[in-house]
């Protein structure tokens, strides 16, 4: 779009003297005597040449306006385009700035952030130590107090099977005794006490007479080497004890013989009171000497 006005030049001067030209050339013609001298033809042709020039001059003019006024808006447009590189060129500095600062903040982001995840790191190590530290104590001190559980469980085991130790021997002889008032009290004492031990998972049990020997509960009384096949039991001569459902002490037991006879009152007496040290010894050994053979801990599980 054009700012500038259009070149408009007056023609009607440069008509005019044209006019005048060819006026004054004809005019030389019409008073010269034919034919006409060179001065005369010379300053006619000169008036038509004027005359011409006057005629073509306003175009000419008119077209250099145009063209300089072309050329001005050229400049114009180029010094536009130049202005506008300028700005484009301010702005890819700006942005280029910009740039540039963002990377360096960027970097110093990633740098935090580097640090950052090296000081988690750490703390997530430290942490993880401290845990593992603390696990393994815990450990050790359930361990402890597992052990500690153990051995008390052990000890009151051996302690109770003692004390029913006692109370089955003294069962014995009130049998042997032969007093039915006696039998009865001692009788009712025994399973009264059973009763108790039952609550805490160790249960007394003995083997009937002529009962099949079974080695994973029973044991045999002087026994020499391997039993029989098909051994009967005789009698019992020191209860077996289980502890929740685990046998920790067979029982004790003789068996019978090919010439077994039913043996006397008296026998029987004697035989009882020989074999009954040797169960205390079997189950729980008395004061202050150690058992030979304790309650099997393996056997016994934990509470």
């Amino acid at each position: 779009m054009r700012d500038q006005i259009e070149p408009k030049l007056a023609k009607w001067p440069f008509y005019l003297g044209d006019a005048l030209m060819l006026g004054a050339a004809f005019g030389i013609y019409r008073q010269s005597a034919l034919p006409m001298g060179h001065w005369e033809l010379f300053i006619a042709v000169l008036c038509i040449a004027g005359g011409a020039m006057l005629g073509v001059a306003p175009f000419l003019t008119e077209y250099r306006a145009w063209t300089k006024l072309s050329e001005t808006e050229s400049l114009q447009s180029a010094a536009a385009q130049i202005g506008d590189l300028k700005s484009v060129a301010a702005q890819i500095a700006g942005a280029t700035d910009q740039w540039h600062s963002v990377h360096e903040r960027a970097e110093q982001t990633a740098e935090h952030s580097r640090k950052l995840a090296e000081r988690m790191g750490a703390e997530v190590k430290a942490f993880t130590e401290f845990l593992e530290r603390a696990n393994d104590a815990e450990k050790a001190n359930l361990r402890l107090e597992v052990e500690k559980l153990k051995r008390v469980e052990t000890e009151w085991l051996q302690v109770l099977v003692r004390v029913l130790d006692h109370i089955y021997a003294m069962h014995q002889g009130a049998l042997r005794s032969g007093q039915p008032r006696l039998i009865e009290e001692l009788g009712r004492f025994q399973n009264a006490c059973c009763d108790v031990a039952r609550r805490v998972g160790l249960a007394p049990f003995s083997a009937t007479p002529s009962e099949p020997l079974d080695l994973s509960r029973h044991e045999v009384l002087d026994g020499d080497g391997r039993p029989p096949a098909q051994a009967l039991v005789s009698e019992t001569v020191a209860v077996g004890y289980t502890f929740q459902g685990h046998v920790i002490r067979p029982a004790l037991v003789r068996l019978q013989t090919n010439d077994h006879l039913e043996a006397t009152p008296e026998a029987a007496s004697s035989d009882s009171v020989t074999a009954a040290p040797s169960a205390e010894v079997q189950g729980a050994p008395s004061e202050p000497s150690p058992s030979p053979e304790p309650v099997d801990e393996s056997q016994a599980p934990s509470s």
